[in-house]
């Protein structure tokens, strides 16, 4: 349920609950609050614990996505 937003790449939401749960760091991303961030017009609610919401915004590391996009599209 974390990812819901990402369903609905560019939408946005009167009202959006970001769930912050104690996870992975690879997970725990300023990029992934951004997003959630982005999405609510109205409100945001976070769910979490503070020390993780504050992991969230130091943590710039993205990982690089292997979707074999560029691969598909060439053949």
């Amino acid at each position: 349920m974390q990812l819901q937003f990402i369903k609905h790449n560019g939408s946005e939401f009167d009202v959006v609950i970001l769930i912050a749960p104690p996870s992975s760091p690879m997970l725990l991303t300023r990029n992934l609050l951004y997003t959630g961030i982005t999405r609510a017009k109205k409100m945001l609610i976070i769910i979490g614990m503070q020390n993780v919401v504050d992991y969230m915004i130091q943590n710039i590391d993205s990982k690089k996505r292997n979707t074999g996009l560029a691969y598909k599209m060439s053949n």
